[in-house]
């Protein structure tokens, strides 16, 4: 009679399960690779809908496809097996950009335009993609291509983002992968409540970007990004007002700057970049700024570092950084600054801002010698309560002893990027325009003979600098200081 019982059950449970999955195949995709799937899998999605909410099931095989448009309650499921190959631009697949208005575009289009992606939602909620399967974006472009088009509503043919999500609720991206994402893998403006665990994401621009969101946890995500950024966090006015980036953790990420490609097939190819690759960045975009971020346990390799940049009239505060490894660092391993680049409304007039910024047990070996960590704030709103402890940095070396009296330009109204500011005046540690500056426990050392001092300070105030250990070369001094005021070393 139990036997019986138990059986029941287990037939009435995989019953109503199988009431709520929507296999897009019975709804005629092909999965061939030939045949365009995304008018099947739409349907599949209105079916959900219509039953109110569901499983959209897409089996093993290749599902070439346009615009896919996620609804609330939806749960787009990737077999093991499955692919959605992103259609070429001359299939004319993709959905139109949404109309903008008269209002000002501040940001670029790939931050202000969502429907033209492979697969996008606004305004929707408990949303999910889930599953093992693969997004790979073969047919998107990796250039902002809206511009070109018709900025209040149009289509040029082609899609630019694998995933876009505009103010959503309540969502779950899990367990797949994005291959060659086009402009951005994964971008979400304006969305709450979110969490995105275990992707792998091997592409040729952007990441992740998380925009004007809060309330969202980033965890054991493997991010290659060898041309853009991995993992960005930004506070644009796509939204058409200025939104806070705030209450997000990211931990257990690694983040890599090969070949795209190859984290995928496992070769590792270390790519030859340019000016960024890889690392975690605040910025630029940064109208509302980023509050209560949280960053721990993660891994870089072949990438740049820690970028955290606040030019545009917005605060950067209560950020914390924690146990972070790195190797083979481009540029910088990390780097904190505030500008007046002011990409925004005219008559807005507040400076940007930063304070009480933490970053902890950090170690980083074949440091590029170009940067040395940098810290700088502006001459009238300095940089405010910055914590660098346990921080170990191995260096490549080899600058150059005048550089201790260059003329570091000003942040200002330049774009924050140090490979244009040049080699900084010191090769571990530079501040300028600080108060509040507490370094405890930091370790320099270089490869090749380094004529810089180890730490330069500049304008810098109200500070303790204490348990440095750092080798120079004869004649060079450990520590030197321009127009600082209570400064204990």
């Amino acid at each position: 009679m139990r036997q019986l019982l138990v059986a029941a059950f287990l037939s009435s449970a995989i019953f109503s399960y199988a009431g709520g999955v929507f296999n897009v195949t019975d709804f005629g995709a092909k999965g061939d690779g030939k045949t365009l799937d995304s008018p099947a899998i739409n349907a599949a999605i209105e079916a959900a809908v219509a039953d109110g909410g569901g499983q959209v099931f897409l089996p093993a095989g290749t599902f070439l496809s346009g615009s896919i448009r996620l609804k609330s309650n939806i749960e787009l499921h990737l077999s093991p097996g499955c692919v959605i190959l992103a259609a070429p631009a001359e299939m004319k697949a993709y959905d139109d950009s949404e109309e903008w208005g008269d209002f000002p575009q501040y940001q670029d289009g790939g931050h202000t335009f969502f429907h033209n992606s492979l697969i996008w939602a606004e305004s929707q909620e408990n949303i999910s993609i889930s599953g093992f399967g693969m997004i790979d974006g073969e047919g998107l472009t990796r250039k902002d291509t809206e511009r070109a088009g018709n900025l209040q509503g149009g289509s040029i043919g082609t899609g630019d983002k694998a995933i876009a999500l505009k103010q959503c609720r309540r969502v779950t991206l899990r367990d797949f992968t994005v291959y060659r994402g086009g402009h951005f893998a994964v971008i979400m403006t304006g969305c709450d409540i979110s969490t995105l665990d275990n992707l792998t994401i091997d592409t040729n621009r952007d990441g992740i970007d998380i925009d004007c969101c809060k309330y969202m946890t980033v965890t054991n995500c493997k991010v290659n990004t060898p041309h853009d950024d991995a993992i960005v966090l930004k506070s644009s006015y796509a939204l058409k007002k200025p939104v806070l980036c705030e209450h997000i953790a990211v931990t257990n990420c690694n983040v890599t700057g090969y070949k795209c490609g190859s984290l995928l097939d496992g070769s590792y190819i270390p790519e030859k970049v340019n000016w960024v690759c890889g690392r975690f960045k605040l910025g630029t975009e940064s109208n509302g700024g980023y509050r209560n971020i949280s960053l721990s346990n993660c891994t870089f390799n072949y990438s740049s570092g820690l970028a955290f940049e606040e030019v545009d009239q917005g605060i950067m505060e209560n950020i914390t950084v924690s146990n972070i490894t790195m190797s083979h660092v481009h540029h910088y391993p990390i780097y904190i600054t505030t500008g007046c680049r002011n990409r925004g409304p005219k008559e807005v007039t507040r400076k940007s801002s930063a304070r009480d910024i933490q970053i902890s047990n950090i170690v980083a070996d074949d440091c590029d010698s170009l940067c040395s960590i940098i810290v700088t704030g502006m001459p009238d709103e300095p940089v405010r309560n910055i914590w660098l402890n346990n921080i170990r940095l191995q260096f490549r070396g080899g600058g150059a002893k005048e550089l201790v009296n260059k003329d570091y330009r000003e942040q200002e109204t330049n774009y924050p990027e140090p490979k244009f500011a040049g080699e900084t005046p010191a090769y571990g540690l530079y501040a300028r325009h600080v108060v509040g500056l507490n370094a405890d426990n930091l370790t320099f050392t270089y490869d090749r003979p380094e004529f810089r001092p180890a730490v330069v300070l500049d304008d810098v105030r109200d500070s303790k600098i204490i348990d440095i250990h750092a080798p120079t070369e004869p004649g060079v001094e450990k520590i030197v200081m321009f127009n600082c005021e209570n400064v204990e070393i």
